[in-house]
């Protein structure tokens, strides 16, 4: 099959309102883009003239192949805006278009006419606010909007995904310098309900998912896997929480008899240091703020999200909508280049599935 009748990954330009938009026209005025945008064009138009991007945007019918890369030129899968759009406010009208740019993605690459989606940041209070009360963030959504039952959240710095080692001696700080992939056991919760989520049916779900996505995306042949504990000390043997006794070990145990690398559960407050993740090839953090603050330290603008377990390839941007920085083009578009970087990889191997 020709360059040009490949199916495209898509873009989603994430909330109006933050810089998505301008990420992904910086990239088009820097770079011959093979990938389709998916949003408004005429935001898009008009963000590119505010900022000074010499970039043409070129609508395309939704699903329709790429007319070829070329440098400051933008394909775009259009979705309407429900109202027009300002850098920096947010909108409740707007929620269900941000909405929408998914929903065309994930049917798109479900019927095939596109082979990855990347999705920049949107605003999780805007659309609760707007009426969606039960959303929480891309990673749910996409599980549901692809009828899965379980999927797992994770992050990796630019490094690990192209499985590049660098040498702890290469910089005054260990920690940057290693590759790191972070999944999560649970993912968009409050503090307070994380241990009421936590189950054995659960964890070993995840487990699995993890372990066969490492293989099947990254190459990593059994793959090891250091699991955080939940508490203090991993629980200090049952006397800081019960988790890691009652929960956590047994799935251990039993997926380790299978032939899975699992070591742990592991203090988080000694795992992250360089001698610890020797060797590792992902850590698996119990919760949010346990494993990413890690992470992002460790790689930020260098990284890029992962949803596993999907029967599609998605990708994301390291952080958020940004609406201080939005409309002044002082953000940087390398954590964008490296999720469709990845997404390219990963919508690859799909396809071999």
């Amino acid at each position: 099959m020709s360059q040009r009748m490949k199916a495209p990954i898509v873009v989603t330009t994430g909330e109006p309102a933050g810089i998505g938009p301008e990420l992904a026209l910086m990239l088009a005025a820097r770079h011959a883009t093979d990938w389709v945008a998916i949003g408004d064009p005429e935001l898009l138009r008009a963000r590119a003239q505010a900022l000074g991007l010499d970039v043409e945007v070129v609508i395309a019918a939704p699903g329709e192949a790429h007319p070829g890369p070329r440098r400051q030129r933008l394909a775009v899968w259009p979705v309407a805006l429900k109202e027009a759009s300002e850098p920096g406010v947010l909108s409740t009208a707007n929620a269900d278009y941000v909405l929408e740019t998914l929903d065309m993605a994930v049917a798109q690459c479900l019927a095939g006419k596109a082979s990855a989606m990347v999705t920049a940041p949107l605003h999780k209070g805007v659309i609760r606010d707007a009426g969606h009360h039960h959303f929480t963030g891309h990673t749910e959504y996409l599980r549901d909007a692809c009828g899965v039952e379980e999927v797992v959240m994770m992050l990796a710095t630019d490094s690990a995904l192209h499985g590049r080692v660098v040498s702890a001696d290469a910089t005054t700080d260990p920690l940057r310098s290693i590759p790191l992939r972070m999944a999560l056991a649970t993912t968009h919760l409050p503090l307070r309900e994380v241990a009421d989520a936590l189950s054995q049916k659960g964890l070993e779900r995840v487990l699995r998912i993890l372990a066969r996505d490492l293989t099947d995306f990254f190459g990593v042949v059994s793959p090891r896997i250091a699991v955080c504990g939940l508490n203090p000390h991993a629980g200090e043997d049952g006397h800081l929480g019960r988790e890691e006794i009652e929960i956590i070990t047994p799935v251990l145990e039993r997926l380790r008899e299978e032939g899975l690398a699992l070591d742990g559960p592991l203090p988080a407050d000694t795992l992250f240091t360089p001698r610890h993740l020797d060797g590792v090839d992902a850590v698996l953090a119990m919760y949010h703020d346990q494993g990413l603050p890690v992470l992002k330290y460790s790689g930020f603008g260098q990284a890029a999200n992962i949803t596993l377990g999907l029967p599609l390839a998605r990708t994301s941007v390291d952080h958020g909508t940004a609406l201080d920085l939005a409309g002044h083009g002082t953000a940087s578009p390398d954590s964008l280049a490296v999720a469709i970087a990845l997404a390219e990889d990963m919508g690859s191997r799909v396809a071999e599935r």
